[in-house]
C-alpha cells in the first residue's frame, strides 16, 4: 500500500515537472526575451596573432619588453601586478643589473615600517619584491577612481575570454556611443563617469581610454609607437604575466608527445614480435 502511494506521488511530481518544462519551452519559443543593448551592439575582438599563440608558441621577448614599458608608463599608475616579482623580468631578457635598476627606480615604493619609530613608511624596491600596488588599500583606490576599483592585471589575460585579443581590442575600442544604440535602446545611455566601449561586456567601462595617441610611449628599441602597436605589446606583456612558464609547458608537452609516439611504436613492434609465430 505504501509503495503504491509513493509511486503515485512520484508520478504526480514528474507530471508537474513535465508540465512546467513544457510551459517554459513554449514561452521561450513563442515569446522570447527581448534583445538587450549588450547583445546587439557588443563587438568581439579580432585575433592579433601573438607569437605565443599555438602549440609551439614562444614569447617575442622584444615585444614583451615593449609591453612592459607600456605597462610601466601607462598602466602602473592605477593597476597592480601582485603576482609578478621584479626578478621575473629576467625571463623576458632583462639582465640582473637591469632588473635591480628597474626595481630601485620604480616610482611606487614598497610599504614598510620605520624601525626606529614603528610608524608606517616606505622603502625602495628590490628584485625579490612583487610590483607594488599604486594604492594603499581598496578605499584609497576607489576614492581615486570615481568609486571604481582598478583590477590587478597579473592574470587578466587568463581571467577574460580570448584574453590577449580582448586586451588589445579593449585598449582601442573607446568611441562615442552610436546614435543607433540610443534610438533602439533609449535607456542604455552611457552613465556619467563611464566610457562607451563595445568590447566591454556591458558596453560601459569606468576606466578612461589608457592609450590616447600615437607616440604616447617612446620605445627604447626605436619601434614606432602607434596606438595599435602599444595595444598589441601590452597584450603580449599581460599574456606573459598570466603564464610566464608557457614556453616550458609547450616544451614539456612536445617531449611528452614524442615519448608517447615512440612508446606506441615500440609497443606495436613488441606485439608483432610476440605474436609472430602464433599468427603464422
Amino acid at each position: 500500500m505504501l509503495r503504491t502511494i509513493a509511486t503515485l506521488i512520484g508520478a504526480a511530481f514528474v507530471f508537474v515537472l513535465a508540465i512546467a518544462l513544457f510551459g517554459t519551452a513554449k514561452t521561450a519559443i513563442t515569446d522570447p526575451a527581448p534583445e538587450s543593448a549588450e547583445h546587439v551592439f557588443r563587438q568581439h575582438p579580432e585575433n592579433i596573432g601573438l607569437a605565443s599563440n599555438g602549440l609551439f608558441g614562444k614569447f617575442d621577448k622584444r615585444q614583451v619588453q615593449r609591453g612592459f614599458q607600456v605597462y610601466k608608463e601607462v598602466c602602473s599608475a592605477c593597476h597592480s601586478l601582485k603576482f609578478v616579482h621584479f626578478r621575473d623580468l629576467q625571463k623576458i631578457g632583462y639582465t640582473e643589473a637591469e632588473v635591480k635598476a628597474i626595481a630601485g627606480q620604480w616610482a611606487i615604493e614598497q610599504p614598510s615600517v620605520n624601525p626606529d619609530t614603528g610608524e608606517a613608511a616606505t622603502r625602495k624596491n628590490v628584485a625579490s619584491d612583487v610590483f607594488p600596488s599604486p594604492f594603499a588599500n581598496e578605499v584609497a583606490a576607489r576614492a581615486a577612481n570615481n568609486n571604481a576599483l582598478p583590477p590587478d592585471l597579473s592574470l587578466m589575460a587568463k581571467a577574460r575570454e580570448d584574453g590577449s585579443n580582448y586586451i588589445h581590442a579593449l585598449m582601442l575600442g573607446y568611441q562615442p556611443q552610436p546614435a543607433a544604440l540610443l534610438k533602439e535602446f533609449p535607456g542604455a545611455k552611457t552613465p556619467p563617469g563611464l566610457h562607451y566601449n563595445p568590447i566591454y561586456p556591458n558596453l560601459n567601462i569606468a576606466m578612461p581610454p589608457p592609450i590616447t595617441s600615437d607616440g604616447q610611449v617612446a620605445y627604447a628599441d626605436g619601434t614606432r609607437a602607434t596606438k595599435d602597436q602599444m595595444a598589441r605589446d601590452v597584450a603580449a606583456f599581460l599574456t606573459w604575466t598570466a603564464e610566464p612558464n608557457l614556453e616550458a609547458r609547450h616544451a614539456a608537452g612536445l617531449a611528452a608527445f614524442l615519448f608517447i609516439l615512440i612508446f606506441c611504436f615500440l609497443t606495436w613492434g613488441a606485439y608483432q614480435n610476440v605474436w609472430r609465430d602464433v599468427k603464422h
